[in-house]
């Protein structure tokens, strides 16, 4: 599957929504002058095609998960279960925020989030190490989180105006 095509407009209304997931398309045809319906033809594609989410997310310290870690995970080549394989397993669980796949002395950078340091251990124990492929783990907790992007890391980059400035530098809304 290739890769969406994302023009100005594109970008300038993701660059919108990462501020405020629930903004009115009204309000923002009127910031980026076009029609409203434009607005709900481009919302609509990019979310259909995966590039754009909207989602409500909750700060996990707020909620009563105090319990980070990330977990470096060596993988062991085994018949069909490899690094994607393995990677795609460890996404399943509830308690893994993400997983990358890295370089340096991990497959994989798991982020695991949980309400309690038991329930941490019984994971990696119970659920992690159990997984075929996971050959060493290294975990790292997390004591203080010092900026934890909820829901949009960084301002998508797109110029200023949609009516003919090149200005290059990101959006900030």
């Amino acid at each position: 599957m290739s890769e969406p095509k994302l023009d100005l407009l594109d970008r300038r209304i993701i660059a919108l929504l990462q501020s405020d997931g629930r903004r009115a398309f009204a309000d923002i045809a009127v910031e980026l002058e076009v029609s409203e319906g434009t607005i709900r033809q481009r919302y609509k594609r990019l979310v259909e095609s995966g590039v754009l989410q909207i989602v409500g997310i909750a700060d996990p310290f707020k909620i009563g998960y105090g319990t980070m870690a990330m977990i470096g995970v060596n993988v062991s080549i085994e018949d069909d279960h490899a690094v994607d394989a393995v990677a795609r397993e460890i996404s399943g669980f509830p308690e893994v925020s993400y997983v990358v796949m890295s370089t340096g002395s991990f497959d994989l950078m798991v982020e695991v989030i949980t309400q309690s340091h038991e329930e941490f251990a019984k994971f990696l124990t119970e659920t992690l190490h159990e997984v075929k492929g996971v050959r060493r783990t290294e975990t790292f907790m997390l004591l203080r989180v010092y900026k934890m992007a909820l829901g949009g890391w960084r301002p998508v980059p797109c110029s200023r105006s949609i009516r003919g400035n090149t200005d290059r530098r990101p959006i900030q809304t």
